[in-house]
């Protein structure tokens, strides 16, 4: 069995100011900011500045530009989620540290009781509408979560169990062996708000009812949101007074945000814009973010085989490193990059494949045919790179007709199969932190995440075979087989692996660069005084 406590330390981390063991779980995160020390004197607006890049914030509250509008007015069980835990509005039971490991979060220890039984114990925690957390609230959000109609991503490869033991003491048990259920439970779709916060009707409203650094106060549909300094954190208060959201969806308009001192942070710069920055407010982060051509195996053009094998030899994403990323990418390995440390040294050689139909066939076959192609514009990079990618599929006999809309707009579609091909850009450790819930999201048949629509049973086998691993050399291992398994089916072609540019006034400091993207700022992020 094992057992984690959480314990209270003073170290600091030379890169930005933070508690490295057992504080707030995002302050974990302080080894990631791998760029230089946000550095410059704080310039009040009233006082002006030749760099408007310098300008931060009245009143000390952090400006904040976001790429993806809510979806779901910001609920956790839609991408949306990620937000809530960038923005430290809501937790989990756990977290995860810089290593990638679980941390204690609103569950101060666990223990493993036997193969599908854990036990967590919560630590005193306040929701922000002033009720307790207790075991039965966790219960009731985790039943939610389970319950939910659509489910999280998550939760795609499990079902859980949870019951109280005492006020304090939660057991969660799982159908078959989880060994990293820990990893699981820290989620930002799993975040435990307050019993207000679900609906009848099976909506959930974050406002008001997290745990978490900052409270959201006001949602102004899917363009602002407002958040103040929640100062019964059970984690300490933090240093800014509040938060101002505004959602950007177009990436130059966001640099210009940045540039002309409208916001403090703006994320996700577009590389195209990333050179425009001063150097100083510009920061490079590796991630575990890979951009492929999702095809759709479940109707239209590729359900052939063939059409997906002479797609996958047509499209070449190292074309895209400089003329589209600018050099801030590397060209396609597999589903896992550079980021994912393990993944090179244990990729597993594909082999099975189809046989690519030749341009002849391609057009014999999908003769009278559109190719769909879709592609979002909340990042800036993937319209320019779909360009390219008809050039190529084009010249291999395709005829090619592009759909390019803010993502918000397409994501039913893209779940209900309306495409044939997508230019996705994908966070591969997003969920758990553990690549095999991405997997099993978004490449098994029953994958509530699955775009692909991919429907294969070897490739089901091999990641259900990993999910059934504890040991984490072969659970890697197993990892990169089912890997080898998905691309056989040529259901996604990996491109290239991004490296994301955050951009942040200089007079801003303690902003948390993570290459997972679930956390931007937490307790010690402030506007410098």
């Amino acid at each position: 069995m094992r057992t984690t406590r959480t314990t209270r330390s003073t170290t600091r981390s030379t890169i930005r100011t933070t508690h490295t063991t057992g504080a707030t779980p995002r302050r974990l995160l302080a080894a990631l900011a791998l760029a230089p020390l946000l550095t410059g004197c704080f310039v009040s607006s009233s006082e002006g500045s030749s760099d408007a890049e310098g300008v931060a914030g009245s009143g000390g509250r952090l400006r904040v530009a976001l790429a993806v509008p809510p979806v779901q007015a910001l609920s956790p069980y839609s991408n949306d989620a990620t937000v809530l835990s960038k923005l430290s509005v809501a937790e989990g039971l756990t977290a995860l540290d810089e290593d990638g490991a679980a941390a204690p979060a609103l569950a101060k220890s666990w223990t493993r009781k036997n193969a599908t039984t854990w036990t967590f114990e919560l630590r005193k925690a306040t929701f922000q509408d002033g009720t307790d957390v207790t075991a039965e609230s966790v219960v009731n959000a985790l039943d939610q979560a389970g319950d939910a109609e659509t489910k999280p991503r998550v939760l795609s490869d499990v079902t859980l169990t949870a019951k109280a033991v005492d006020a304090d003491t939660v057991t969660i048990s799982t159908t078959a062996a989880d060994p990293v259920l820990p990893l699981r439970l820290a989620s930002p779709a799993l975040g435990i708000l307050a019993p207000k916060a679900y609906a009848k009707d099976g909506t959930v409203s974050p406002v008001g009812t997290g745990t978490g650094a900052f409270e959201i106060t006001k949602l102004s549909g899917k363009t602002k949101a407002t958040l103040d300094r929640f100062d019964g954190y059970w984690g300490g208060k933090a240093k800014a007074p509040g938060i101002d959201v505004t959602w950007i969806a177009d990436g130059t308009a966001r640099a210009n945000a940045l540039r002309g001192g409208d916001v403090d942070i703006a994320e996700w710069i577009p590389t195209a814009q990333a050179g425009l920055l001063n150097e100083d407010t510009r920061h490079e982060v590796p991630s575990v973010r890979t951009d492929s051509l999702v095809l759709n195996t479940g109707s239209g053009i590729f359900t052939d085989a063939s059409l997906r094998s002479a797609a996958r030899e047509a499209v070449d994403g190292s074309a895209l490193v400089d003329s589209v990323f600018g050099g801030y990418a590397d060209p396609a390995e597999g589903l896992f990059g550079p980021a994912v440390s393990w993944a090179a040294d244990k990729r597993v050689e594909v082999s099975g494949r189809a046989s690519a139909a030749t341009t002849a066939d391609v057009k014999a076959k999908a003769k009278g045919k559109t190719l769909r192609l879709a592609t979002y514009t909340n990042r800036a990079e993937l319209p320019e790179a779909a360009t390219v990618l008809q050039q190529q599929l084009e010249k291999a006999g395709f005829t090619v007709k592009q759909d390019v809309r803010e993502y918000t707009q397409m994501e039913a579609d893209l779940l209900a199969g309306k495409y044939d091909a997508l230019v996705f850009s994908r966070v591969t450790l997003l969920d758990t932190g553990d690549a095999v819930a991405y997997l099993a999201s978004d490449y098994m048949s029953d994958g509530v995440y699955n775009i692909a629509g991919l429907k294969d049973s070897k490739v089901d086998r091999a990641i259900k075979s990993a999910a059934g691993e504890g040991d984490t050399d072969k659970r890697q291992r197993k990892i990169m087989e089912a890997e080898a398994e998905i691309l056989r089916t040529d259901a996604v072609v990996p491109l290239v692996h991004e490296k994301v540019v955050q951009g942040i006034s200089t007079d801003v400091e303690g902003v948390l660069l993570d290459p997972r993207e679930r956390s931007l700022v937490d307790v010690d992020t402030t506007v410098k005084q």
